[in-house]
């Protein structure tokens, strides 16, 4: 098979930056197009000095003629303007939105959360929500793949296994995630001038952040449809990548450490990205930084029903661009570490 032809759109943000770097790697891709807005004209090295070397195309606008010049593109933008692109798709094209355009399953719940109306909503049917591990070959009849969010992947990769084999209690599950200040974005600089970004840890969305709605219509795939109630925290911390979720969770009677263990090891036994850690291992962002690599421990308390799940992630990777790039190599037929390891 000859190379793929791949267009990034939004190159360069902090996800499509590190989207290019890992592309640039790849065997089977040929980069034709980078797009930008502000940055029109210059060299994608410009954002990052390593990519110096690479024989890149220099940044250019995104126009829609481009679009028959590629098989793949990948949308790094900012919410609402990949269902722009996706209007506009020739029937060689597959899209791949690190965006939320696309991973929730109604246009409905895409309001409710994201306050704007989604403007092409017949192509969310011919979108899949897909998180690797658990999607696997459903996408390869796709033609718009929606890239999961960074806090849900590191909290749904550990619950889905354990929710789908009724281990645990569905009515109070606490999620306390942390994050580092780069999944905001290169505008959280100016965002958050006036918080000490570099010095302090803050909670922000409390309550309502957007990513409630992603776990929500996931975990509810896995439940049979009983209802599930959990609390999400995200919080922002002085480091630049990296995140860390705690989830607490109460074990029904049937149910102990071993078997979510077990559970999680049998679910994971042929993913390459994903480690279950020994019992009661103390897990640390820095562990996962610059991989496509998500870890899981499951830890004891001083409660005989109740345990806390640790699981960590790279934000910019298995959060965004690295989990982009596994999607690709499922749809594409690729092996699956591709360009990722």
């Amino acid at each position: 098979m000859p190379k793929l032809n791949v267009l990034v759109a939004g190159s360069t943000g902090y996800i499509g930056v590190q989207l290019v770097k890992l592309l640039s790697k790849h065997k089977k891709v040929n980069i034709k197009y980078l797009c930008g807005s502000s940055s029109v004209g210059k060299n994608i090295s410009y954002f990052d000095k390593s990519l110096s070397k690479k024989k890149l195309p220099k940044i250019i606008k995104f126009q829609n003629k481009l679009l028959k010049d590629v098989d793949l593109i990948f949308t790094a933008l900012p919410n609402g303007e990949a269902q722009k692109i996706s209007k506009n798709l020739n029937k060689h094209n597959t899209l791949i939105d690190l965006s939320a355009d696309f991973r929730l399953d109604k246009a409905s719940d895409y309001l409710k959360w994201y306050k704007q109306k989604h403007s092409f909503p017949k192509n969310i049917k011919k979108s899949i929500y897909s998180l690797p591990e658990i999607t696997k070959n459903k996408i390869k009849d796709k033609q718009i793949i929606g890239n999961p969010g960074c806090y849900p992947t590191s909290i749904l990769l550990p619950l889905i296994p354990i929710i789908r084999k009724d281990l645990i209690d569905l009515e109070n599950i606490i999620i306390d995630s942390k994050s580092g200040y780069s999944g905001a974005g290169r505008g959280v600089h100016v965002k958050y001038k006036d918080k000490n970004l570099y010095e302090s840890l803050s909670a922000y969305g409390v309550g309502y952040h957007r990513h409630n709605s992603e776990i929500q219509q996931e975990l509810i795939k896995h439940t049979n449809n009983k209802k599930i109630n959990f609390t999400f925290t995200p919080h922002l911390t002085p480091m630049f990548r990296g995140i860390l979720s705690t989830i607490y969770i109460t074990i029904k009677k049937k149910s102990n450490i071993s078997k979510i263990i077990n559970e999680l090891k049998k679910t994971y036994k042929n993913s390459p990205f994903i480690k279950i850690h020994k019992q009661d291992t103390l897990l640390s962002t820095n562990d996962v930084i610059n991989t496509n690599n998500c870890l899981i421990s499951v830890c004891k308390t001083k409660y005989k029903n109740k345990l806390i799940i640790l699981s960590t992630i790279d934000n910019l990777i298995k959060g965004g661009s690295g989990q982009a790039i596994q999607n690709m190599n499922l749809k594409y037929n690729f092996n699956e570490t591709e360009g990722l390891k």
